[in-house]
């Protein structure tokens, strides 16, 4: 997400349920009643607990990302974009809801019963939650209660949203990683100037990537904000570079020669002063003393043309022997057709290959929205989808000791028509060297907009998580759309590694909503943000999705939305005035799932 886009950052709220039978009138019935499959009762839950459900748009959030912790698997931490904190739409000019400057945007939960309930810590920074009341109100910011990332605004930085989360071990005195010494968070995520004046920025350039980290998960979600250290702001930078799409890894299995090693890859745009963000490398950088200090590599060619895209939407992970892998989406010049990419490391980040070429080309589905500039799947001035495509990866590296590794790596990306976009899913067993063909793995009828692969360290289960609009492509914006988030499993060989994954089936399909409830601050659009998530354990999966199930669609944004679309002369709205109180409610919503096949 980039904070000077008119689309940009969302939210969310929390709750639970996990039903699972334990009474009955019988004791033969309670029996046969718990030696039940929990995916066969399982539910989901809120994760953004403390968001409120209105008013737009601090009742937004979306991007929502989860790390486990390896050597603790009951501990789950979440991130997502949330503006619980902005100003209320109704502040100065109603009809415009603005980003509140200075207020961060990266929200935060924990769980420690394997994601059963979640809790969102509040702390002290710069905030405008007390912003809210009768239209044409005069917003004042101040510091106060926050529900995101401490320590941005006492270092002159913003939190701006695309959060990346990754747990590894913390380094003893002697700089030697051990799990005895405890388990360290990382969160990455976009960061901003605090101060407009050149002289007092903390950073040059428009848009940093920075890392917060602590070591004590309970204090942290506690609310104590002396458990985070400040910020560090990791990305070099110059007066003209925006830093987008960060992804955080930390290597978690100790039989890597790389074991602590933590790695964060981006996309850096270098033009942004002229109006557009090429040439756009990927870059990655890496730390060996657990998020102090860092080093940077640019991975990729920068070149962009216009025909040749260059590699985006990173993800990046490591297998038990230390190997560093990133995947991206990006341009075969020859062709022009997109595939997915892999750039591999065997020394620990210091060195990287040329990228690797995955087979099999890759098509974005989607329609070109006139007013946003942008591909749309659910129709018109629907939610961007930039992302869909790009590769979401994760490899069973037997983490936290490798011990039990199989490193089979899982792929999963959107690709196909509007009409029929699919869930693709692919996997290698041998580094990256060969490939399974493409498979279409979604419910039939769902049309795949995000999606997300996890397989346990083992490498015995492997889960997918996915959210999907289940009604066509509209071409107008009064017809009812319907999104869902979705969560697959399947089983791989535990004799033979070789052997391909399994049939999948699915553990749970959220309650629909409808995403013209949604919205960009800008009004213009819908908006749900670049990706979902999910990661496994020996035990579960877990995962965690866009969800709109309670937002309430507003006609008169619909009716000002096809005006853009045609030309037309309806009055922009104002949000607060004349829509429903939960119009833009849009949540992160998860759950936990027991192996259905254990």
């Amino acid at each position: 997400m980039k904070r000077h886009d008119v689309v940009s950052v969302i939210r969310g709220k929390s709750s639970i349920k996990w039903l699972i039978p334990l009474f009955s009138m019988l004791t033969i019935l309670s029996m046969l009643s718990m030696a039940l499959p929990v995916a066969a009762v399982s539910s989901d839950t809120l994760v953004t607990v403390g968001s409120p459900t209105t008013p737009f748009s601090q009742n937004k959030q979306n991007e929502p990302a989860i790390a486990v912790d390896a050597s603790h698997p009951n501990i789950l931490v979440a991130g997502s974009n949330d503006e619980l904190d902005l100003e209320a739409c109704n502040a100065g000019d109603s009809t415009t809801c603005p980003f509140t400057q200075g207020v961060g945007v990266s929200g935060i939960y924990f769980s420690f019963n394997s994601g059963t309930s979640w809790t969102q810590p509040t702390y002290t920074g710069w905030t405008a939650r007390q912003c809210v009341g009768a239209p044409g109100f005069t917003c004042t910011p101040q510091v106060g209660p926050i529900g995101t990332l401490p320590w941005y605004y006492e270092n002159g930085l913003v939190s701006d949203g695309d959060p990346a989360v990754a747990f590894g071990p913390v380094p003893g005195a002697n700089g030697k990683f051990s799990w005895s010494n405890g388990s360290r968070l990382y969160y990455g995520n976009l960061t901003s100037n605090f101060n407009a004046i050149r002289s007092e920025e903390a950073f040059k350039g428009f848009e940093a990537i920075a890392v917060s980290r602590t070591d004590n998960v309970t204090a942290a979600a506690a609310g104590a904000k002396s458990a985070w250290m400040p910020p560090v702001v990791i990305s070099k930078q110059s007066t003209t570079t925006f830093s987008d799409k960060d992804q955080v890894w930390a290597d978690n299995a100790s039989s890597s020669p790389f074991f602590g090693h933590v790695y964060v890859c981006w996309a850096s745009f270098m033009g942004q002063e002229k109006g557009h963000g090429t040439p756009a490398p990927l870059v990655v950088a890496t730390s060996t003393d657990g998020g102090n200090t860092w080093t940077q590599k640019q991975v990729t060619a920068a070149a962009n043309n216009g025909q040749i895209q260059p590699l985006d939407g990173c993800t990046i992970r490591t297998d038990s022997h230390g190997n560093v892998y990133v995947f991206g989406i990006g341009t075969d010049p020859t062709t022009k057709l997109h595939f997915e990419y892999m750039v591999p490391s065997t020394n620990g980040g210091q060195n990287w290959d040329r990228p690797i070429q995955i087979p099999g080309a890759v098509t974005h589905p989607g329609v070109l929205d006139p007013v946003q500039g942008r591909l749309v799947e659910d129709g018109v001035a629907g939610a961007r989808n930039d992302l869909a495509w790009a590769p979401s990866v994760d490899i069973a590296n037997g983490s936290p000791t490798g011990a039990d590794a199989s490193n089979r790596m899982v792929l999963s990306y959107v690709s196909g028509t509007t009409d029929l976009p699919h869930v693709v899913f692919r996997e290698s067993t041998n580094g990256g060297t060969t490939w399974s063909a493409p498979r279409n793995i979604e419910t039939a009828g769902d049309r795949g907009y995000y999606t997300a692969p996890a397989i346990s360290p083992n490498g015995k289960d492997v889960y997918v998580v996915y959210n999907a609009f289940t009604t066509p492509f509209r071409t107008n914006t009064t017809d009812p759309r319907s999104m869902v988030g979705v969560v697959l499993h399947a089983d791989t060989s535990a004799n033979n590694p070789a052997t391909p994954t399994g049939a999948f089936t699915e553990l749970h399909r959220s309650p629909p909503g409808d995403p013209r409830g949604s919205s960009a601050n800008s009004l213009i659009s819908e908006f749900l943000g670049d990706y979902v998530y999910a990661v496994a354990t020996r035990t579960y999966g877990a995962a965690v999705w866009n969800d709109v199930r309670n937002a309430a669609d507003c006609p008169a944004v619909d009716a000002w939305r096809m005006s853009l679309q045609t030309g037309g002369s309806v009055p922009r709205p104002a949000p607060g005035i004349v829509c429903p109180a939960t119009f833009g409610n849009s949540d992160i919503f998860g759950g936990a799932y027991a192996d259905p096949t254990p």
